[in-house]
């Protein structure tokens, strides 16, 4: 029996407190684990049926969702593998904002099935030109199974159809209410050309009170509480924005004011007071109606505000006064005083309006081509419930953009995926060598998807899946389409094309190619080296005195 020498850990190589993996034991199959163990957490969450995670932050704030982005925003992921996946998927929500649950669901399930091949005997090496094969072969097949396409930008069924099926995802039940809603918006903003669609011009304004059935569209914009002073409403107005407080200014240095009887005090406020005044005085002269201000306005400002009849509105939010500025085409200014003609803006109406019980200032511009803004509002019982549903009404806003860059459709519920596992399948059979057992684990990794659908609905994934096969594989492509039915009405298979469930072609190519790069990735890693983590030992917590309770 061969002596077995134990194997030394980089001796005086690196500084204490230096943590190492290494092989394929130790790094590979840890990152797998790690990997799946995420990609596990966020399984749960997939289609219509998907449950929500009850996640608390750590500055104790609370989220209930399914949505994949929000949830691995919110958890504090260490492990260097697994924060690849999250890189992954964050990327996919930047740029399309929408699948980000596909990327982390597939990059898991592409290293479970390597881990299998490496269990086997095969070295990473070989899998990883599989997988890059079988990623450019699923990538070009996928041209081919577009189904359908957004038409015309600018028709609501059309983009209906788009949207449809991912509010579905977030929102199940409210799909038809939230597409609507969703779809009017756009239309209010979308362009000439609609590759010029801009997603920051629809914006969310959350009221609480009443139920979902009660969110509206609203063409302006659309702030969350109401104007200053008593003016409460100003039409064809003049407006003038500013991020410095309206108040007596304090200078940059302190000085001393000498006072030495009642007459020189009485002087010193007078020609405070009347700076102040000559300001607004110029203001209101330059026909200026409507104030909107970054920070406080004091109530030296309000008065003479008020004396000239101007509307002030109070906006905390810079990103808020930006959109501001873009909708009635203003300059934000940084100094009080009164704006050249070039830096006012103009608003045909600005109003206050009650919503539930909040009252809410409306900044409404009249013709169609001026306002290139619109807020939909959203009502509902609990804070939760309306961010859940901004994220869904976030996601279908998302997908109209990716139509204006590509308008294909792919057929949803699963059915893309069990095609791209039918037809990977064949290109295996036909490849020579070890590549073809890589190829065939990526075909059977895509089976997860509908897979996961089937489970998520509580129903059975074996049965359900071994007739989705069935009608893949039948002659012609007559089954290119057949997805799981989640709502089981026959057989728990449907025609996803004809169900009118449709997927962004772009999102869904993008999603394959960042999780089989993120798979080959954490492949090409046979070495972790972790140096110790920064900063000393903490400090004891401080004991309270022993007899306080």
């Amino acid at each position: 029996m061969s002596l077995k020498i134990p194997r030394g850990t980089l001796p005086q190589l690196f500084k204490e407190g230096y943590k190492f993996q290494q092989g394929v034991d130790e790094a590979v199959l840890r990152n797998i684990e790690a990997t799946h163990e995420l990609a596990e957490t966020v399984r749960t969450s997939m289609g219509p049926n998907g449950r929500n995670k009850m996640i608390i932050n750590h500055l104790e704030k609370l989220f209930v969702t399914n949505d994949a982005a929000t949830i691995i925003r919110e958890l504090e992921v260490v492990h260097p593998a697994a924060k690849l996946l999250v890189m992954a998927s964050q990327q996919q929500e930047s740029e399309l904002g929408d699948n980000t649950n596909l990327v982390i669901i597939l990059a898991g399930e592409l290293l479970k099935k390597a881990e299998n091949l490496l269990r086997l005997g095969l070295h990473p090496s070989e899998i990883i030109q599989g997988y890059e094969l079988a990623r450019d072969r699923a990538l070009e097949i996928l041209q081919d199974l577009s189904v359908a396409k957004v038409e015309d930008l600018t028709s609501a069924d059309e983009l209906r159809k788009n949207v449809k099926a991912a509010i579905g995802s977030k929102q199940y039940g409210h799909e038809d209410l939230l597409s609507d809603l969703v779809v009017q918006a756009a239309q209010n903003v979308m362009p000439k050309n609609p590759t010029d669609f801009n997603v920051d011009n629809i914006r969310v304004v959350k009221v609480m009170g009443s139920s979902i059935y009660e969110s509206s569209v609203v063409r302006g914009m659309v702030f969350g509480r109401e104007p200053e002073g008593p003016v409460q409403s100003a039409t064809k107005a003049k407006v003038a924005v500013f991020t410095c407080p309206l108040d007596i200014t304090q200078t940059e240095t302190k000085g001393t004011v000498l006072i030495h009887n009642a007459q020189e005090m009485l002087n010193f406020s007078k020609d405070e007071e009347k700076h102040m005044e000559k300001i607004f005085q110029e203001l209101a002269d330059a026909g200026v109606k409507v104030v909107v201000t970054g920070a406080g306005v004091g109530e030296l400002a309000q008065h003479y505000l008020n004396r000239f009849g101007m509307l002030t509105v109070k906006v905390l939010s810079k990103f808020d006064i930006r959109r501001l500025c873009r909708v009635v085409g203003a300059t934000a200014l940084a100094r009080l005083g009164a704006p050249m003609a070039e830096e006012m803006g103009y608003c045909d109406v600005v109003e206050t309006v009650e919503i539930g019980s909040d009252r809410v200032t409306v900044f409404r511009q009249e013709e169609q081509d001026r306002s290139r803004t619109t807020t939909v509002i959203i009502r509902g019982a609990t804070q939760n419930h309306m961010d859940d549903i901004e994220r869904a009404i976030d996601d279908g806003v998302n997908v109209i953009k990716a139509a204006t860059r590509d308008p294909r459709l792919l057929p949803g519920a699963g059915a893309v995926e069990m095609e791209l596992n039918k037809r990977l399948q064949i290109v295996a059979s036909k490849t020579p060598g070890l590549n073809q057992h890589s190829i065939k684990k990526f075909a059977e990794a895509m089976e997860v998807i509908p897979r996961t659908l089937c489970e998520n609905a509580g129903m059975d994934a074996t049965a359900v899946l071994s007739r989705l096969y069935a009608a893949h594989y039948q002659e012609g492509d007559s089954g290119i389409s057949t997805g799981v039915d989640v709502e089981e009405n026959t057989d728990g298979t449907l025609d996803a094309a004809k169900a009118g469930i449709f997927d962004s072609f772009p999102a869904k190519q993008l999603a394959i190619k960042l999780a089989a790069d993120t798979a080959i990735t954490i492949l090409r890693v046979d070495q972790i080296i972790m140096s110790k983590p920064a900063g000393g030992p903490k400090p004891p917590k401080q004991q309270g005195h022993w007899d306080q309770d």
